[in-house]
């Protein structure tokens, strides 16, 4: 089987190319990156030493497809990540609809002409945020759970936000371009007849993510706890209660291999795939951790919240359980562990990721 990642050489793209060569020695994995995002060029060597065939180029160009071979599959793993995008001053309102959404017509027609199936990673961000952000939570120790006496809205429980959940705008320009390019992957998948399988990911996390507050919080926030750097909790009273679960990678993979199968099928195309409430920590929970294992560090509070921000968003991958047989694997500890150790082998990791 032959299979595109886009995006490859960034953390998740880089990460799901090892993970499924070790599992499937004979596929044959090509990749596509522009390599503009920092620290992207540390996985170039790697991958080139695992037999990936790489490509520079850009999803928002469609002439840089026309060179790419023919593949069975492509996993889209090339989008701007962060819900601030669009709004943060680093890109463009039209650079993140150019990247995430026009990026995504350039794919599928790429996939229409060769009859290649599509995987779009997709996001947790695409619900909406008015109810999210009127749940209400309560601190119970040192992070927000859920007000067990409220009506809570459909698509909502105390295991996480389902597929059931509100996608009502305002969800964020970065969860709308999300959002339509689920819509459009779908279409034309039945319209031009290949398979199409969307993947509403939580926050992935792991050894080697490129540590920025936007993208890779966990990351970010260990590597800069360990070098004593300057941290803040924002909003929801400057406490840290804010809870959000995460997922290593590699689980994801397994759930590609399943995906990709010959003549696999499932009785829904879109799945929730997150780490659960058992990987779920807040930011002063992190931060107890990282205590524990760096000793003491002083974290600022700022009450004033960003836009788009929620107290609590937890994946309910139950329906990815049912379906595909699929849970996480990779504990929380060890997702966190793991990223402390490369914390601890890597200095300058933050400097490599594009933060001064």
């Amino acid at each position: 089987m032959k299979i595109l990642i886009t995006g490859i050489c960034g953390f998740v793209g880089s990460t799901l190319a090892k993970s499924w060569l070790e599992t499937a020695p004979g596929l044959t994995v090509y990749g596509l990156d522009n390599f503009i995002r920092p620290g992207s060029e540390a996985n170039r060597l790697t991958l080139q030493k695992l037999g990936v065939r790489l490509f520079h180029g850009d999803i928002r160009f469609p002439s840089d497809f026309e060179t790419l071979p023919p593949v069975d599959w492509v996993i889209d793993a090339a989008a701007s990540a962060s819900v601030l995008a669009g709004v943060d001053g680093r890109t463009s309102s039209r650079q993140l609809i150019e990247h995430n959404l026009q990026g995504t017509v350039n794919i599928l027609e790429y996939c229409r002409r060769h009859s290649a199936g599509f995987i779009l990673l997709s996001t947790s961000r695409v619900y909406s945020i008015d109810p999210l952000a009127k749940v209400i939570v309560e601190p119970v120790g040192e992070a927000f759970r859920l007000n067990s006496s409220q009506a809570l809205p459909p698509g909502i429980s105390t295991a996480g936000v389902s597929e059931a959940f509100s996608t009502v705008p305002p969800i964020s320009l970065y969860g709308s371009t999300k959002l339509a390019s689920e819509v459009l992957a779908l279409e034309y998948g039945e319209t031009f007849g290949f398979p199409v399988w969307i993947n509403r990911c939580g926050v992935l996390a792991g050894e080697g993510q490129f540590g920025r507050a936007d993208q890779g919080i966990f990351a970010y926030w260990i590597n800069a706890y360990l070098r004593r750097l300057p941290l803040t909790y924002i909003g929801f009273g400057g406490k840290g209660h804010q809870v959000r679960d995460c997922l290593h990678p590699r689980d994801l993979a397994r759930l590609l291999v399943k995906q990709t199968t010959p003549g696999v099928s499932a009785a829904s195309r879109l799945v929730n795939i997150g780490g659960g409430i058992s990987h779920a920590m807040s930011l002063a929970e992190l931060s107890s951790w990282c205590a524990q294992r760096f000793g003491k560090h002083p974290v600022a509070g700022d009450p004033q919240r960003r836009p788009f921000d929620v107290p609590w968003l937890v994946m309910d991958s139950t329906h990815a359980e049912e379906i595909w047989g699929w849970r996480p694997q990779t504990s929380l500890d060890d997702i966190l562990t793991e990223i402390a150790v490369h914390a601890e082998h890597h200095p300058n990791w933050l400097q490599l990721s594009g933060i001064s």
